[in-house]
């Protein structure tokens, strides 16, 4: 039996996209997360899965951190950006970071159907709207990506936590465990993406989100 994922805080969309998934798939089991940490734990126990709905922004990730993470860590796994953004750039840049898909959320169920049915094809899908151009990301957000695809899932939630602003000692309450833990934990991420203090970590992080001037599109 073929599974979906699916992930966004909104309980009413997450709805609408069970609606369409059941709709494109009528045999399908559905699992949802309404968060990055809940999405991370959700794809641990679900590595096989068909197909991931994903939302850009949920807590725990900024942009398109948790896709690059994603991608680093199940390649397998097909993601189709679920949106409120409808900018073309934004669109292309999500495909540039490996999704198979993007849909905006203005769009109506079946569109959302459509999508499914051409991704689990194997094809790429865009609306026409926001079709007719490619994407290259700039060097430094594609070395950004890898890196943040090599962090830990731990070590991920971490610096989403300290790119919301979050001291050591809150993680560490937050999350259950020794503030120590948490230090070591930077450490790691520190190194991985090349920083040398959290305040770099946090501009790090910001370089993924969704500022359309990060990207370079190329017309065909």
């Amino acid at each position: 039996m073929p599974e979906i994922l699916i992930a966004d805080d909104h309980p009413l969309f997450r709805d609408a996209l069970s609606r369409a998934a059941a709709q494109a798939l009528p045999a399908v089991e559905l699992f949802q997360a309404d968060s990055v940490p809940a999405l991370l734990a959700l794809v641990e126990s679900h590595a096989n899965a068909d197909l991931l709905l994903l939302d850009l922004q949920m807590p725990g990730a900024r942009g398109f951190s948790a896709l690059a993470h994603l991608r680093g860590h199940y390649p397998q796994l097909p993601v189709i950006i679920v949106s409120a953004h409808e900018e073309a750039d934004v669109a292309r840049r999500a495909l540039a970071h490996g999704a198979a898909g993007y849909v905006p959320k203005s769009m109506a169920g079946e569109n959302i159907v459509e999508a499914i049915h051409a991704v689990l094809d194997g094809e790429v899908w865009l609306p026409s709207q926001l079709s007719g151009g490619s994407a290259e990301l700039r060097g430094n957000e594609a070395m950004l990506a890898g890196r943040i695809a090599e962090l830990t899932p731990h070590q991920f939630r971490v610096l989403g936590m300290v790119a919301d602003g979050l001291l050591n000692k809150q993680i560490a309450y937050e999350l259950g465990v020794s503030e120590a833990t948490i230090k070591a934990h930077m450490t790691a991420i520190m190194r991985k993406l090349g920083c040398n203090n959290r305040t770099q970590v946090a501009l790090a992080a910001s370089q993924l989100t969704l500022d359309p001037g990060n990207v370079i599109a190329v017309d065909e």
